[in-house]
């Protein structure tokens, strides 16, 4: 009797298991029908989506990435932050670090050898090396994928106009702000040299010349210059870009009676090009400037050797970051006080300010069908563009992980002042954000130039100049692009050089036109009547 009780109890245990299992499992399907059929009688429900556990037993993703690098250091793949970012995407990643000054050339050479990597980034997507590739069916169009992800359904539809190949989206676009380019220089030079602001183009020359000849640096040596210039993948950095804006050329393309007309081939141009031959000449800008890497073009405003850059404008607190971190290690830091400061740009002849606005984006993170052969491959690389543009996760791949690479202060993110640290952990990595949707990211402490900064992009966006032809693709800019860059860009860096005077530059503005630049200004009124 006993032992017949023991098994009763233990049945009726059993069974009351069963019925709380049961009911559990129907609650649950309840919830479900509730949730995805909300009125009587709807079609059942799909499957559930698959837990984080189940997602966490899927192989990790393999990800080959090529980005450009602005530093000789640069973070490997089995450093810290790099190991957690796997670790949250369960992927697997190898970064391939291109130096900035000769991403285009190495991205030429990948496209030509056919061994593409997971995600590269295009520096340039109306080039007509990636116009023909993408045209070829290279890469994935991703345009009709975005919606289906939380941060990148968030991409500004301008943008994506702006970053398109006739209206196609064959990568996703890295945003940044519009009125982003300006002028960032060493406050204390001007302080010193006693000089206000530059308001006017003679202001700006007269800047220059009293950095280089007024002793900015306090060192009794005539060893400083005015402003430092840069080879800028494959072509200049937007210094001259800016300053043929304030003599009033157009930007890339102007309208002239409604006909549209490249910017090379207005007399505003010429006179900005004198301008610059005028810099050279008289050793207010760097000579090497043709040739100087990019990952070094910062150094002269740290180093007292220069105290100009024409750039982005935030910009300027990294330069003044760099320069507190220099005294820091001689013992001689000033806290509080800012090496730094900004301005948009002078006014030109006609008395206003011109400035060069960004497309909204700085080129794009494209997905080549060599190495993401299948759709499903590609969603699950799109997921991890996705989940890496979360708030925390875009916070550690800028400013690194916290306790480590910065602190938060105030809701404010306080970076190392180890500058090896942050190059060999950190810098670079952020190359990976598109930056959608905008304003995500956990920002640095906000110093006053800092907000200076943010102020100056804003207001920079009543003065820029649009490009009228920043939606065409050109087909014969396609084919003869190349060629067409090449010939003006060796003849401008001669005029200023002195290697050409006025005639020769004309004669190369000749060869210009007789090897595609008549087809392409032709075809260019075409596209732009079209529009109209």
């Amino acid at each position: 009797m006993q032992g017949n009780r023991k098994k009763m109890n233990k049945m009726a245990s059993l069974l009351m298991v069963g019925a709380l299992v049961a009911s559990t499992l129907i609650g649950c399907s309840q919830t479900n029908n509730e949730k995805n059929n909300p009125t009587p009688g709807a079609a059942t429900p799909e499957a559930a989506a698959p837990t984080n556990e189940a997602v966490k037993e899927e192989a990790p993703l393999k990800l080959n990435i090529m980005l450009p690098i602005f530093k000789t250091n640069y973070p490997k793949d089995d450093s810290p932050v790099a190991a957690e970012l796997e670790k949250r995407t369960n992927t697997d990643i190898h970064f391939e670090w291109v130096p900035n000054a000769s991403y285009t050339d190495k991205f030429n050479i990948t496209l030509a050898s056919g061994k593409l990597p997971t995600i590269m980034y295009v520096p340039d997507v109306k080039s007509p090396s990636f116009v023909n590739a993408a045209k070829s069916g290279a890469f994935w169009e991703l345009g009709s994928y975005l919606k289906d992800y939380p941060n990148l359904s968030g991409a500004n539809p301008v943008i994506l106009n702006n970053s398109s190949i006739d209206g196609k989206n064959y990568g996703i676009y890295r945003g940044r702000a519009l009125g982003r380019n300006g002028v960032y220089y060493r406050k204390d030079w001007l302080d010193k040299v006693g000089l206000p602001v530059p308001e006017t183009i003679d202001d700006f020359y007269n800047m220059l010349k009293a950095f280089k000849e007024q002793d900015p640096d306090n060192n009794g040596k005539a060893d400083t210059y005015g402003m430092v210039l840069v080879k800028w993948t494959g072509q200049w950095s937007s210094g001259f870009d800016n300053i043929k804006l304030w003599f009033g050329a157009p930007n890339k393309w102007g309208d002239v009676d409604g006909s549209l007309v490249p910017d090379h081939l207005t007399a505003e141009y010429l006179e900005a090009l004198k301008f610059m031959k005028k810099l050279y000449d008289e050793k207010l800008i760097n000579q090497d400037f043709a040739i100087m890497d990019s990952a070094k073009w910062t150094d002269p405003l740290v180093n007292n050797q220069a105290g100009v850059i024409i750039d982005v404008v935030d910009g300027a607190a990294r330069v003044d970051d760099k320069i507190h971190a220099a005294l820091v290690a001689e013992g001689k830091d000033q806290p509080g006080v800012h090496f730094m400061d900004v301005f948009s740009g002078v006014k030109g002849p006609d008395g206003q300010l011109h400035t060069l606005p960004t497309s909204g984006f700085a080129g794009m993170l494209a997905v080549p069908k060599s190495a993401v052969k299948t759709e499903e491959e590609l969603k699950r690389v799109l997921t991890f563009i996705d989940q890496i543009n979360q708030p925390e996760l875009q916070t550690m791949l800028g400013y690194g992980l916290e306790g480590t690479h910065h602190t938060v202060e105030e809701g404010s993110v306080v970076v190392s002042k180890d500058t090896v640290l942050m190059e060999s952990e950190v810098e670079g990595l952020n190359q990976m954000l598109t930056f959608i949707p905008e304003d995500l990211v956990m920002k640095v402490k906000q110093t006053p130039l800092r907000l200076r900064q943010a102020e100056l992009q804003k207001e920079n966006e009543s003065y820029i100049v649009a490009n009228p032809a920043e939606p065409f693709i050109s087909k014969v800019y396609t084919e003869k692009g190349a060629q067409l860059d090449n010939i003006l860009n060796d003849a401008r860096i001669k005029f200023i050089v002195g290697q050409l005077d006025e005639a020769g530059f004309n004669a190369a503005l000749e060869l210009w036109k007789k090897s595609g630049g008549n087809d392409l200004i032709k075809e260019m009124n075409e596209l732009y009547a079209a529009s109209k």
